[in-house]
């Protein structure tokens, strides 16, 4: 899938050492301090009991951990482009995968999260219900194996049209290299479509239906308020999930017209579309929600007077 490109056909060839280093440092910082603030929103759930049975924090959750190994595997295989342009198919392909899996997965468990929304607005006396814990578990596991057909699509073409020497040899890791079949452009623009197809219309009619519960004077207009809210945010990450798909036109016209300042446009659009669009998970709960972010607070708290009474107490054994 062209969403996991990582290497976007940056080697080190076409930079200097110097601009190569920068560009990784950049990427490992930025994915560094978005990992550690959602690391810590992660270490504040499962410090917490009163989430664990919430259906709204568990897929909150599981999104922030689908990102973070995203994130993690996606500046890998950038930092690999650079210090290791060849690598293995096979090890290659296992790392286009996981990184085509998680991608896909995002926007279907932000459609959960919304449709989890609209249920607590729309119907409240039969969230509870409805949104149980045993069903929160099974559509993740829904989401994950959805969100993996088509990276086994794509291994199964692959399978099919290459010998097995091929994963035996080394290419330059990017999707287009390593999953180079007759029908990958077909099964492409197919599976995007209509992914996203279905994924915007649950979106769009989750936020009408609880846009309408909050102009109803039988729904509580603040809750409602904040639901709309919480969509409409649902939906601004979904359009930055969803330059990933955009991204290689973008980079075949701007190229055109600046071939000069081709490996700064790769890397640009390249920040922009898989790594810029990670700081919403955080952004979403772990800041705009009250009760998620009195507890991320508290812990935060605790961590900075730890760190500042082991050295008074170091001294005091002294």
């Amino acid at each position: 899938m062209n969403s996991t490109v990582t290497a976007q056909n940056i080697t080190a060839s076409t930079s200097p050492f110097f601009h190569a280093f920068l560009k990784n440092f950049v990427l490992v910082f930025l994915g560094f301090s978005i990992n550690y603030v959602n690391g810590t929103l992660v270490l504040t759930f499962f410090r917490n009991r009163v989430f664990y049975d919430n259906p709204r924090y568990t897929l909150y959750i599981h999104m922030v951990l689908t990102d973070m190994v995203q994130l993690s595997v996606a500046i890998a295989l950038h930092v690999i482009s650079y210090a290791l342009p060849a690598i293995n198919v096979a090890v290659c392909c296992c790392l286009l995968l996981v990184a085509s899996f998680t991608t896909m997965t995002t926007p279907l468990n932000l459609v959960g999260m919304a449709i989890e929304r609209y249920v607590a607005v729309c119907d409240p006396l039969r969230h509870a219900q409805i949104c149980t814990l045993r069903r929160t578990y099974a559509l993740i596991a829904l989401v994950r194996a959805v969100g993996a057909v088509p990276g086994l699509a794509d291994l199964a073409l692959l399978m099919l049209f290459r010998p097995m020497s091929f994963f035996r040899s080394r290419i330059l890791c990017y999707h287009r290299s390593a999953f180079l079949t007759p029908s990958r452009g077909l099964k492409n623009r197919v599976a995007h479509a209509l992914y996203m197809s279905l994924v915007w219309l649950a979106l769009i009619y989750a936020y009408l239906r609880v846009l309408r519960a909050a102009r109803s004077a039988s729904t509580d207009p603040g809750s409602a308020r904040k639901a709309c809210n919480t969509i409409a945010l649902h939906g601004a990450q979904l359009l930055l999930c969803m330059l990933a798909y955009v991204t290689p036109a973008v980079d075949a016209a701007l190229m055109l017209h600046y071939p000069q300042l081709r490996s700064q446009v790769l890397f640009l659009t390249y920040l922009v579309s898989y790594v810029l669009p990670r700081i919403l998970s955080p952004l979403i709960y772990g800041v705009r929600d009250e009760r998620f972010w009195k507890y991320t607070r508290d812990y935060w708290q605790c961590a900075c007077r730890r760190t500042k009474v082991e050295p008074g107490t170091s001294t005091a054994v002294k």
